[in-house]
Order: structure tokens, then C-alpha cells, then sequence
């Protein structure tokens, strides 16, 4: 019989679902829903759509053939879990009612809950380009900087399960504030949120930036380089505190390929500690959309496995 784990992915705009082999990774049925569904219905909405998720894949499992054992269910959410990852603790601001929600009693079972960048690094972990490593380094790329640390093959969540939030870490004294307090983070200088700040109002999205510098503007080249560069010190800077066997780099703006990997790796050979001339890899992430799910049913299959 089929051993498989159901992993829930809820986003601001879509819960994402996932019914996945445990042996192998393989997705067996995928479903997406809209978070809070045309009308706006605001919490009593998105929990049932993640109860009606549950419910669809739990069938969709037993309709296979031979049937198969759901050993373990993960979702992942923005936020801080609780010390126990069963809910998220700490969320301000966003999916009201979200902190606190008591998941396991909402689904009748035990629901292992982690934060959704965390849950990108499981997913790369367990069956992506990190499979074959036990310290590793994530960023997650996006309208924001996330990430997580891998140590000897756990994910490292920390105290408060604050670890991981490697999009705070300065890369320029001089700048803003980040939401931590911090001044000129990761974040801010590469995330897409700040895109219109950082090129004076001439762009709105990294895309729009990104295309601009393919046509050799010199303006998008000095604003999308910089944040290339500001990427590599904050690379570099956790490869001196972490020393991972790899980095991964996940999120939208990892779509930029080339033209964010070939000047990453110049200035990667300019700030680099590379002791005996041994240097750190930097992969892409395998899973992309779906890897909070992913991530998430991988996070639920090691911690039923403890």
C-alpha cells in the first residue's frame, strides 16, 4: 500500500494542496483554492477551504488503487510557529485569525505547521537539489527575502523559531530600517517590494527592471547590479556563520537565470572567503510553485518519523 502525506501550502492569494509518495516525492494529486474565495469572506473562508483540501486529497488517496496510508499532514504559513509546530504563534497583520488557530483540533488529526520559507528549504531538502546535504543555506527570493538553515539534516528553527529570517541581515549600515529594526537588510535591497524606492520610481517590479537591462540601460544595469552585489555580501556573510555544504536560491526572482546567476558569481569571486581555494555551490531551487506544499508535507514526514 501507497504511503503518502498530504501538505497544505496557505498563502495570502491561494491555498495550495498536495498529495505526495513519501518514498519518492512524487506528486500524485495537486489542488489549488482561492484564499478567501470571490466574495472576500475573510478567516471562516480560507479555513474551510484548507478543511475542504484536506478532505479532497484524504478521497483522492483512498480512490487509489490498492489504496494508500496518509502517514503525515504539514502546513506551511507565513509566520512563527509555536515551539511545538502546531499553529502559527506570531503572524501580525495578515490572515486574520490565523494566529493561534488550533489546526489539529479544526482537522480531527495532527498537523505539523511550519513557516512557508521553511518549508521551501524541507521541500529541496527531502527531494530537490539539496537531497544530498546535510548544511544548508536557503534564501527565497520574492517580493520579500525569506529563508531557512539546514543543520545535520534538520531544519533549524532556533529560539522563538525566529532562525532562518536571513532576509533581515544588514548589507548596507546606511539604509532603511527592515521590519526587524535592522538597517539596509537583504530584503530591502533585493526584494521586489522595494523595486519602485531603489530605482528612483523608474520601475515597478524587478521584471520591468530586468528588461530594461537587457537592453543595456545603464541606469537598470547600476540599480539591478547593485542588488546582485548586495545578494553576494549577504551570501557571503552567511556562508562565514553557517559554512553549508550548499546554498539554494528559490522565489520569483530566481526566474532572472542567467542574468542574476553570471554577476552573482563575479561577485561572488570578489567577496568569497575561499580558504584552499574551495568555493561554496549556489543552486536553483527544483520546486517552484508548489513548494510550500512540498515543503510542508516533507516537514510533517521527518517530524512523524522523530
Amino acid at each position: 500500500m501507497t504511503q503518502t502525506a498530504i501538505g497544505i501550502d496557505l498563502g495570502g492569494t491561494w491555498i495550495k494542496g498536495v498529495l505526495m509518495d513519501t518514498d519518492t516525492g512524487e506528486i500524485i494529486r495537486q489542488l489549488y483554492h482561492p484564499t478567501n474565495g470571490e466574495n472576500d469572506r475573510g478567516d471562516a473562508h480560507w479555513r474551510l477551504a484548507v478543511k475542504e483540501t484536506v478532505e479532497d486529497l484524504r478521497q483522492q488517496a483512498n480512490a487509489l488503487p490498492g489504496g494508500a496510508v496518509i502517514k503525515a499532514v504539514g502546513l506551511s504559513a507565513p509566520g512563527l510557529p509555536n515551539a511545538g509546530n502546531q499553529c502559527i504563534a506570531f503572524m501580525p497583520g495578515r490572515l486574520d485569525g490565523l494566529e493561534n488557530f488550533d489546526w489539529h483540533h479544526f482537522l480531527n488529526e495532527p498537523v505539523h505547521v511550519v513557516n512557508d520559507a521553511h518549508a521551501a528549504l524541507m521541500a529541496e531538502s527531502r527531494f530537490g537539489v539539496a537531497r544530498d546535504h546535510k548544511n544548508v543555506v536557503m534564501l527565497t527570493l520574492g517580493t520579500g527575502v525569506g529563508g531557512g538553515i539546514l543543520i545535520d539534516g534538520k531544519l533549524y528553527q532556533g529560539n522563538h523559531q525566529k532562525a532562518g529570517h536571513l532576509g533581515h541581515i544588514t548589507v548596507n549600515t546606511e539604509s532603511d530600517l527592515s521590519i526587524t529594526g535592522q538597517p539596509g537588510s537583504l530584503e530591502n535591497a533585493l526584494g521586489n517590494a522595494t523595486i519602485a524606492k531603489r530605482s528612483l520610481g523608474r520601475f515597478t517590479s524587478t521584471y520591468e527592471l530586468l528588461e530594461a537591462y537587457k537592453r543595456g540601460d545603464s541606469f537598470a544595469q547600476w540599480v539591478w547590479l547593485t542588488s546582485v552585489r548586495h545578494l553576494a555580501i549577504g551570501i557571503c556573510a552567511l556562508l562565514n556563520a553557517f559554512s553549508p555544504d550548499l546554498v539554494v536560491l528559490g522565489g520569483g526572482i530566481t526566474q532572472a537565470e542567467d542574468d542574476l546567476l553570471l554577476p552573482l558569481a563575479e561577485f561572488m569571486n570578489l567577496h568569497e572567503w575561499r580558504p584552499g581555494g574551495q568555493s561554496t555551490p549556489i543552486k536553483i531551487a527544483h520546486f517552484g510553485d508548489m513548494a510550500g506544499a512540498i515543503g510542508a508535507a516533507s516537514f510533517a514526514i521527518q517530524n512523524q518519523d522523530v
